[in-house]
């Protein structure tokens, strides 16, 4: 554990999701949580022990909201609750999805708008520092009331109950972590089964995800088509900061500073700068690749303002208002405000890639490829070069152009027509980690495909950035052009290199920081 994260009153960072669900940072829980916890949890205690019945403590749930629930049953109230909702199925989610749903549940209850006990905060801190993660299954979630069967598998584990990855990833019961890690399960009171599962936290914890994954993404598709525009013998002049100025998209503006500065001093593009150069323009794919990339990028960051409020939300039903002494229904946990730019971005995925797919496509055409053997190969006819890799891009494509469909249209009512329309938006924030994926896996095989048309130049020089690139290729292991050999290990090597930030990290390292 290389850090840790203080959960406040006020809404954690992109950072902060980041280091909990990837890095494995701790979590504690900071005073003025502590102070707001309390005062929210005096509010529910009054109303728990009023006649009157109130909603989520003394009643029962959605269409079963009529029954007023005795005293003495609210305990098991609140445990059948969580049991009865924690009816996930599929395969496991992802372990960096869990931990920042559970983040943000506790985020949600720092800010004394939930009403659970301290000690109940204190547990989730308690299981994220100590690498305990429940097992949560890919279905089970519509997005509204919150992901409540996502959540509920979490809860289930504060309870003892239902199974958890230890730090080390064995599937072990969750009373067992627990006690090998010093901890007591719960015993849920009232309203604290609710609180801990009406949340948008899982959909809203893979778009922080997305966001930053895409944010380092666009800088290397920006490589990546720098290295195509080279190879390609393609011009740069398009890229000038007078002609994005007439077109003043914020993102434009970005990603075509990027390509000049990613060109500068590039020989091969010196090579046919003259007057002996007969192309009148480039192709789109390879011009227009800031307008695309640019749209993308002021895409991800409208994504981000939406992120961002809503991390800085208190989502439950009901809520307490602590200041008021007052608990009150509210409509905040239905997820269409992040369910619908989480589709957005599935939308961007896909286009990125085509385009990249498009600039992939040029070097293996000898029509088009200005001088370049067919599909790269080495003896064309015995050897095919990258003509299958392209097929593999074409693949992942269509992939996401189906993924591009958006999940937040469709509703299917359920409680028995209590919850009659709600955001599907943890099925978009599924098909998006997929989509980011496909994305990588696009790049990644233009940026291949570029090095080994970028080594076929010589004797002519790429540009420092992207001689970086072709020499971070080279020196994973990634053998320049000759004769057929097995491409897969090659292309996942290359997926590896843009998803860790090598390839973006060895451009920069030569011209600063991308924009």
């Amino acid at each position: 554990m290389s850090s840790q994260v203080v959960v406040g009153v006020g809404p954690v960072s992109f950072a902060d999701v980041v280091a909990v669900a990837r890095s494995g940072a701790g979590v504690v829980l900071g005073e003025d949580a502590k102070d707001a916890i309390v005062r929210a949890r005096a509010v529910v205690d009054e109303l728990a022990a009023a006649p009157t019945p109130a909603y989520g403590i003394s009643t029962g749930f959605g269409a079963l909201a009529t029954r007023h629930i005795p005293t003495e049953m609210r305990a098991q109230l609140q445990k059948s609750l969580v049991r009865s909702h924690a009816a996930g199925s599929g395969p496991e989610v992802e372990r960096e999805v869990t931990r920042a749903l559970m983040l943000l549940r506790l985020s949600t209850l720092a800010t004394g708008h939930t009403g659970v006990r301290p000690e109940t905060a204190q547990l989730i801190a308690d299981l994220l520092t100590h690498q305990i993660t429940p097992i949560v299954h890919e279905y089970g979630s519509l997005g509204c009331s919150g992901d409540l069967a996502p959540l509920s598998h979490c809860a289930l584990a504060l309870m003892g109950e239902g199974t958890v990855r230890t730090a080390q990833g064995a599937v072990v019961p969750a009373a067992d972590a627990l006690a090998e890690a010093g901890l007591k399960p719960l015993e849920l009171e009232a309203k604290e089964g609710l609180a801990l599962i009406n949340g948008t936290d899982g959909m809203l914890g893979m778009l922080v995800l997305a966001i930053t994954d895409l944010r380092r993404l666009l800088r290397t598709a920006d490589i990546a088509a720098g290295m195509s525009v080279e190879g390609q013998l393609g011009t740069d002049r398009v890229f000038a900061p007078e002609l994005q100025a007439i077109r003043p998209h914020p993102g434009q503006a970005l990603s075509a500073a990027n390509l000049s500065a990613l060109l500068a001093d590039s020989g091969i593009v010196a090579s046919h700068r003259g007057p002996d150069c007969n192309k009148v323009q480039d192709a789109y794919s390879l011009r227009c690749s800031p307008q695309v990339h640019g749209a993308a990028r002021d895409t991800v960051e409208y994504a981000a303002t939406v992120a961002g409020l809503e991390l800085a939300s208190a989502i439950d039903n009901p809520v307490v208002l602590a200041d008021e002494g007052r608990v009150e229904s509210n409509g905040n946990f239905h997820g269409a405000p992040v369910a619908y730019v989480l589709d957005f971005l599935a939308i961007v995925a896909a286009d990125v890639a085509s385009i990249s797919e498009r600039r992939t496509d040029r070097f293996l055409d000898k029509a088009r490829n200005h001088g370049l053997n067919p599909f790269l190969a080495d003896d064309p006819g015995v050897d095919s070069g990258h003509m299958i890799a392209q097929y593999t891009q074409a693949a992942i494509v269509s992939e996401l152009k189906r993924l591009a469909a958006p999940a937040s249209v469709d509703s299917i009512p359920s409680s028995a027509m209590q919850e009659d329309h709600v955001s599907m938006g943890w099925s978009a924030a599924r098909k998006l980690r997929r989509s980011v994926d496909g994305l990588t896996r696009v790049v990644a095989i233009e940026v291949l495909t570029a090095a080994r048309a970028l080594d076929l130049r010589a004797p002519l020089t790429p540009s420092p950035a992207t001689g970086a690139v072709v020499r971070l290729l080279r020196e994973s292991g990634i053998a320049g052009p000759g004769p057929d050999r097995h491409l897969s290990p090659e292309i996942e090597k290359t997926v590896e290199l843009v998803r860790s930030g090598a390839v973006l990290a060895a451009a920069e390292a030569e011209i600063g920081e991308l924009k």
